[in-house]
Parts: C-alpha cells; sequence; structure tokens
C-alpha cells in the first residue's frame, strides 16, 4: 500500500516536535518528583520511547478512542490528542483534582476525550478495544480504535483473541506494539520466535508495517496510513515502532536483562538514538526551526508542566472517612447489590 497520501507538511512536522518537546519536558519532571517523594505509586519512565505516543496520536480525531501505552503512563499519547494534563498530575499526588478523582494513582480516564482504558493489567486493553472497535464499525462515523501496547503484552492469549476478531470483522482498530525490546527484565527475543512482533499479523491476513519508533515523523506518517485504512472500512492494521528504553522498566525495579545489569556502555550507545536528539537534527537541517525557537519551544514547554504541577500541587486530598470511600463503588453493601 503506497504512503505517500500520508507525507508530513511542514506544519505537521512543526507540531510533532512541539509535541515531542512537551512529553519529554513532562517525562523529564516526572522521574525527578518521584526520586524525590512527591508521586504516589509508580513511574515507568519514557526516555528514549516517546516518540511512538507523538506519533500515534497527533492526527487523531477527537472522537477516535485512543488507548495509551504503560511507558511514561501515556502522557505522550494523551497530549498528542489535546489532554489537558493538569488532572492528570494531581492523579499522581492522590487529589481530589485529579482524573480519577486521587484514587488511582496513574490509571487515566478521560471520556471527553475518547481515553477510557488504562490498568496495571499487561494487554488487558485488547479486550475493550475490540468492543470499541465494534461499536465504530456499527455507528458508521469513521471513528478508528488505536490501541497502543508494548511488546510483552504480545504474550497474551487475549492479543490473538482481539486480532483474530477485528480482522474477522473488518473493526477499525490500529494495533500500535510500541516494541522497546524488554518485557520489564526478560529480552522480547526470548518471548517471540520471530524477530519482528508484527509478523504476528500474517497469521490473520492484516496488513502491518514497521517502523522506526526513535523518529517521530515516521511513526506519524505510519499512524496516518494506518488511520485512513481503518477509516476507510478496510478493517485493522498492525504497526511496530522498533524503540529502545533509555532507563530502568520503573523507577526502584533494578534496571536488567534477566539476571544481568544492563550495560551502560549499550545505553550510552541507544542514547544517540533519542527521539528528541534525532527530531532536532532534523528540523534544523530542513530549516524549519533554528536553535534560538528550539530554545523558545523547550522553554515554552517548561513553563507549561511547572504551571501544570503547580495547579495539581495546590488541588486539596479527598476527604478522609467511608462515604469517601464508597463514592463510585458500583455496590458498596449487600443491600445495593441486591
Amino acid at each position: 500500500m503506497s504512503i505517500s497520501n500520508t507525507a508530513l507538511t511542514i506544519e505537521d512536522r512543526k507540531l510533532l516536535f512541539t509535541n515531542l518537546l512537551r512529553a519529554d519536558e513532562y517525562d523529564r519532571t516526572m522521574y525527578k518528583r518521584m526520586m524525590s517523594g512527591k508521586l504516589l505509586g509508580f513511574y515507568h519512565p519514557g526516555e528514549g520511547a516517546i516518540a511512538p505516543g507523538i506519533g500515534a496520536a497527533t492526527f487523531l480525531n477527537q472522537d477516535d478512542v485512543l488507548s495509551p501505552h504503560h511507558r511514561a503512563h501515556g502522557m505522550a499519547h494523551a497530549l498528542a490528542k489535546g489532554v489537558d494534563l493538569k488532572p492528570y498530575l494531581a492523579e499522581h499526588t492522590g487529589k481530589a483534582g485529579g482524573c480519577s478523582e486521587g484514587r488511582s494513582s496513574f490509571h487515566m480516564s478521560f471520556p471527553e476525550h475518547k481515553i477510557y482504558m488504562f490498568s496495571g493489567f499487561i494487554g488487558f486493553n485488547f479486550a475493550p478495544a475490540v468492543g470499541y472497535g465494534y461499536a465504530a464499525k456499527l455507528s458508521g462515523k469513521g471513528q478508528v480504535v488505536m490501541m497502543c501496547s508494548g511488546d510483552g503484552s504480545y504474550g497474551q492469549g487475549r492479543a490473538h483473541e482481539a486480532m483474530l476478531m477485528a480482522q474477522n470483522m473488518k473493526l477499525p482498530i490500529i494495533f500500535w506494539c510500541e516494541n522497546n525490546g524488554l518485557a520489564i527484565h526478560a529480552e522480547a527475543s526470548e518471548m517471540h520466535p520471530m524477530p519482528d512482533i508484527s509478523s504476528l499479523a500474517d497469521g490473520y491476513g492484516m496488513p502491518k508495517r514497521i517502523v522506526d519508533g526513535q523518529d517521530v515523523f515516521a511513526c506519524a506518517e505510519a499512524a496516518r496510513e494506518a488511520i485512513d485504512h481503518a477509516r476507510e472500512g478496510k478493517g485493522p492494521m498492525f504497526v511496530e515502532c522498533k524503540t529502545l528504553r533509555l532507563k530502568e522498566h520503573d523507577i526502584g525495579t533494578p534496571d536488567l536483562i534477566g539476571s544481568t545489569p544492563r550495560s551502560k556502555e549499550d545505553i550510552l550507545k541507544q542514547a544517540e538514538r533519542e527521539p528528541v536528539k534525532l527530531a532536532m537534527q532534523k528540523v534544523l537541517a530542513d530549516g524549519l526551526f533554528t536553535m534560538d525557537e528550539i530554545d523558545d519551544l523547550r522553554t515554552a514547554a517548561r513553563a507549561e508542566v511547572e504551571a501544570a504541577w503547580d495547579w495539581a500541587d495546590a488541588q486539596p486530598f479527598p476527604e478522609d472517612g467511608e462515604a469517601e470511600l464508597m463514592t463510585h463503588v458500583f455496590a458498596p453493601n449487600a443491600e445495593d447489590a441486591a
């Protein structure tokens, strides 16, 4: 399939680069806050792996359903779709102003942006993505479902059930695999017999693409092709973004491959392909921005993040007591359950 219709304009590329800088600033600040004890729960750093999320979501329509990947807690995906991240940051500090009213630590829900799915269970989102894909097909409004997941999740049985149903029913779902080659400590090569996880799509007759997940522009072009394919009623597509993870799986977990610490030399070598660095080289070479303009964009992104955290920090904590704990619980007692 030709991707000539997915060529990025100058304005598209500027938007992608700006979103990439914003996501990078959020991720760096989240890491610092977690290390200083200012976050609740976990944080899964995104350094090295934020380009796929920007590429996946920047050109989605507002009524398209998005299921973000857990890397960097889906912030690259969410901000690229236009989400105001202030309530999400407040959620990370357990505040009542959080998107889940401080109950979840980092599980997001932004129904107004068609983001419903985030969970601690690996690969949980395959099943609901099929449901949303079926609903989108029935509605006939041209919606698509962008279902983002890592390489480790494709060892789950529900992944194969989802791909089978999506292809059989020609559902408008993009299976967006962000393959950093590691599922916590286990290498993808230990869990998959083929070097490309997208080879799974072959068994379902599903079209696939493999892209450089360090290149935000390549990710965006692949996303556009897959979105157009799904929106036109041609069924699902599998996109595998070959990306990197430059820090530990989550802060506090040893950074290992199997039982062996990851080589610092290897990580430094991989860091040469950090997505902001690569994108900056391209936009400078193509004359999209000057270095001074990039510095201004970085300053604006940093100010955005600081203002968002000031808002989150100013939010109150939820009220104590049983009544608050039972709010939003489907059946808090036997009488209600009956």
